[in-house]
């Protein structure tokens, strides 16, 4: 809803907000994208010009499997002409159902996370010490704490001062908003991560010419069931990192018990996997009232000695700033 390049966005599916705006219930500033009750609520309501043309499977569940009430939304729009891009470790293109409705009807149907064949994988190969532009690790203290959607903020903030940015996606949602440079990490073979995490690095430096990577992350070190922080640091040699993180959350999402490892702890785990030093706080308002914001980022350079900053509530123009001072 904030970032896509690659979809012209007419509407959400969301029983839970509908009748909204997608804007105003992500960041309370309208957007004019209507949120609706279900496809046959959407198609009667959108006008003509809108009709839409692809369904997209945005959900992120726990272990990414398609829920059993979504297959019929994915069969009704594939009835229609609809194409499907999939984002879930549930493969479409598994079911026969699905695809002989798509085939009756001309429909692509896309499994963002299905792995490419072996030989269209890279393996490391060193060739990323030949990049010699910044680059920034957007690392977190927890899964779905905002590490894209600061990723996105940055680039563009970048943009904005007439400097040239690339974001290295790491992640199917990342594929989905249209980062050009991108590879799937939790669905990618072992071992061709690192490869793979340094070929979108590569080849944004070498085809773009940035000043600044941007490399989204995934998951984190210390969390039980999504890691992902070692591969980005072993293989995509960032020179600095910036980490994102929740003051509010208490426990790892999603395990329930699962005590989160305090700010201090992971900095000092990625600066000593990695040799680099973090350089700066984002913060995930989640839970928030507005003046709580400043506070709790004051409160995190206390603790860290870290600026902190909430880049979404109040942008990343100071950010900005400190990156810049970074450029090689």
């Amino acid at each position: 809803m904030r970032f896509t390049e690659r979809y012209e966005v007419v509407g959400v599916l969301d029983h839970k907000y509908a009748g909204k705006d997608a804007g105003l219930v992500l960041d309370g500033k309208k957007n004019d994208i209507p949120i609706f009750k279900n496809l046959k609520e959407a198609l009667s309501k959108l006008p003509a010009s809108d009709k839409p043309k692809s369904l997209v499977i945005g959900l992120a569940p726990d272990g990414g499997r398609l829920p059993i009430e979504a297959k019929d939304t994915i069969k009704e729009s594939l009835q229609l002409g609809m194409n499907v891009d999939s984002g879930l470790h549930d493969f479409l293109y598994k079911d026969s159902e699905l695809m002989a409705i798509a085939e009756k009807n001309n429909c692509r149907v896309r499994d963002v996370r299905r792995t490419p064949d072996r030989d269209q994988l890279h393996f490391f190969t060193g060739k990323i010490e030949e990049v010699n532009c910044l680059k920034i690790a957007l690392l977190g203290t927890d899964s779905a704490v905002g590490k894209r959607t600061t990723a996105w903020i940055i680039v563009h903030a970048f943009r904005k001062a007439n400097l040239k940015s690339e974001m290295a996606g790491t992640g199917q949602t990342a594929w989905m908003q249209g980062a050009k440079y991108s590879m799937i990490m939790d669905s990618c073979i072992n071992d061709f991560v690192s490869g793979e995490i340094e070929h979108a690095v590569y080849e944004a430096w070498k085809n773009e010419s940035p000043d600044l990577i941007v490399i989204e992350g995934q998951g984190s070190l210390m969390n039980p069931a999504y890691p992902g922080g070692f591969e980005i640091l072993a293989a995509g040699r960032p020179d600095y990192v910036i980490i994102q993180h929740a003051p509010k959350r208490m426990e790892y999402d999603g395990f329930p018990g699962y005590v989160l490892h305090s700010i201090k702890e992971q900095i000092n785990a990625i600066e000593t996997i990695s040799g680099k030093k973090v350089i700066a706080i984002t913060v995930n308002h989640e839970d928030m009232s507005k003046d709580e914001i400043l506070p709790a980022c004051k409160k995190l350079t206390e603790e860290t000695g870290l600026p902190a900053y909430d880049v979404l509530e109040y942008g990343a123009e100071e950010l900005v700033k400190l990156l810049k001072s970074y450029l090689k």
